[in-house]
């Protein structure tokens, strides 16, 4: 197709920047799972947004940070994995608390050999004023461009966009145009699960969790069986999940449940059990069961 404009889009950033929170906006779905929490996204996500004439892969990673384990490890490469071979990054900062993790960032992000965009995040939280100082504060950096936007209202999303196709090359379609994802229905389910938890649980609680469906059975067109094991590593924590007679887990279960009906167009009866793993953050056989290492 002729004048088609097309390419893979990073999204980089320290942790709850809102680079889920674009994704979800930027694809008009949500494929991504967002919490308040440190570190939420896990694995690199993919987003598709098609045009008439141009198409935006979108990948967002996990928020960048010092690793402490395996599953630290393995985030950090999909961070890596997910600059292979793009076209256009998207490095983002939460413009309401910046630090000098951010500018190393930015700093490191605006040196690469592709078009990179600087997108301040959270405008909606901040004084026009103190935006004004911190777009300035960033003029020195060879970035294509510093946009401010609000991931959560969606102000300056459509700029962002029109800003990116501009950046990319004639390409390929490379997915069709109903084409939102490349996650595999059991993982965004099993992640629906682990952002109700995080959402629910205490602080120190949501780091060691992980979730694993044991399986998925359609029992009828408009009716779905989902068996799901949550995954922590003490024994103290196995029983704040599963909270007084069960609260927790009930908690957790009905809202995860709501979003995997959305998800799936079906009435949907979820099983949870709740189990202890000690430090499978470290243990290579349960990064693999849950999916954080190939």
């Amino acid at each position: 197709m002729a004048n088609f404009h097309s390419g893979f889009v990073t999204i980089v950033g320290r942790p709850n920047v809102g680079k889920s929170t674009l994704l979800n906006s930027m694809v008009g779905e949500k494929i991504a799972i967002v919490s308040s929490k440190p570190q939420t996204t896990r694995n690199r996500i993919m987003g598709v947004v098609t045009g008439e004439d141009w198409q935006l892969v979108f990948l967002d990673t996990p928020g960048i940070h010092n690793p402490r384990n395996r599953l630290g490890n393995y985030m950090m490469q999909s961070v890596r994995d997910a600059m292979d071979g793009m076209d256009c990054i998207l490095v983002m900062v939460d413009c309401t608390q910046i630090g000098k993790h951010d500018r190393e960032i930015a700093e490191e992000m605006a040196k690469k050999k592709v078009p990179s965009i600087l997108v301040l995040n959270k405008i909606d939280l901040i004084e026009k004023e103190k935006l004004l100082a911190i777009i300035q504060s960033f003029a020195a950096l060879p970035f294509q461009a510093v946009l401010p936007v609000s991931a959560k209202t969606g102000d300056g999303l459509e700029e962002l966009k029109t800003t990116i196709v501009s950046s990319l090359p004639e390409g390929p379609k490379y997915f069709p145009d109903d084409m939102m994802t490349d996650q595999p229905e059991r993982l965004i389910i099993a992640e629906l699960i682990r952002e109700k938890a995080l959402l629910h649980l205490r602080d120190e609680v949501p780091h060691g969790i992980g979730v694993e469906i044991l399986g998925i059975s359609k029992e009828s067109e408009d009716f779905t069986e989902i068996h799901a094991t949550i995954y922590c590593e003490r024994d103290a924590h196995k029983g704040i999940i599963i909270g007084k007679h069960g609260s927790m887990l009930q908690t957790i279960g009905s809202e995860a449940r709501e979003d995997i009906e959305k998800l799936l167009d079906t009435h949907v009866n979820l099983k949870l059990w709740v189990k202890v793993r000690e430090d499978w953050r470290n243990r290579l056989d349960d990064l693999r069961t849950l999916g954080y290492d190939s």
